[in-house]
């Protein structure tokens, strides 16, 4: 996995988090001072709770993978462990684009790139649980479309309300991330996300394509990282 947080000791991962923390606590701060001598108070609170939304992937992520509570399969692709014989798959946050993502790629390569990580982590998620065909896999992307899904083996759910909520509350986290991946200002439409679902079984029906697809892709970005000197 080529993550260039996870590649940092522990000592300079502390330190970037660190920063990120101070920084946000002076934008919390000076938000706070701003709303109280122009009585605005909404000034302060969505600051407040904007900033907590677009920091928080980065102090989740790596917490949450060092309790191994989630696992990760590629860079920009990580699960869940399995509950109930369910796997709740994740595409790559804000913390994770940041760190993985990089800047040379214009926005149909970033996309490609994206695309490709998921299609190598559910190839080592299927390799890893190919035995147990019954476990059902089930995520929730803007990213990859229903025609991309239906291929790969992926049936289209409805998305739960409480999801919904989760989404609409990270507007701006999931604005700083689609720009990231479109390598320009996006405003995501939240009405594009799906939720798509599939048993391992189902998923190992389509193996074969998953693996050309992964494979066509990323021969594409490796010889786009060739010419950037990557």
């Amino acid at each position: 996995m080529n993550h260039r947080f996870y590649n940092k000791n522990e000592k300079e991962q502390k330190r970037i988090l660190i920063a990120i923390a101070t920084c946000s606590l002076i934008i919390i701060v000076l938000s706070i001072i701003i709303s109280i001598y122009s009585r605005i108070y909404v000034i302060g609170i969505l600051t407040f709770a904007i900033t907590l939304s677009i920091i928080a992937p980065f102090f989740d992520m790596s917490s949450l993978k060092k309790s191994g509570r989630i696992i990760y399969c590629s860079s920009l692709f990580v699960i869940e462990k399995p509950k109930n014989s369910r796997i709740k798959i994740h595409g790559g946050t804000l913390f994770d684009y940041y760190f993985v993502i990089e800047n040379q790629m214009n926005g149909k390569q970033r996309t490609d790139f994206i695309i490709q990580q998921y299609l190598e982590g559910l190839l080592h998620l299927l390799k890893k649980y190919e035995k147990d065909k019954r476990m059902k896999i089930s995520g929730t992307s803007y990213i990859i479309n229903r025609r991309t899904a239906e291929k790969i083996g992926f049936k289209i759910i409805e998305t739960d309300f409480l999801q919904i909520i989760i989404l609409t509350y990270n507007y701006f986290n999931i604005l700083i991330s689609n720009s990231i991946a479109k390598n320009k200002l996006s405003f995501p439409k939240l009405n594009n996300t799906k939720t798509f679902e599939a048993d391992i079984g189902q998923l190992l029906e389509r193996k074969e394509y998953i693996e050309k697809l992964n494979n066509l892709l990323k021969r594409k970005i490796l010889l786009i990282l060739d010419k950037v000197g990557y």
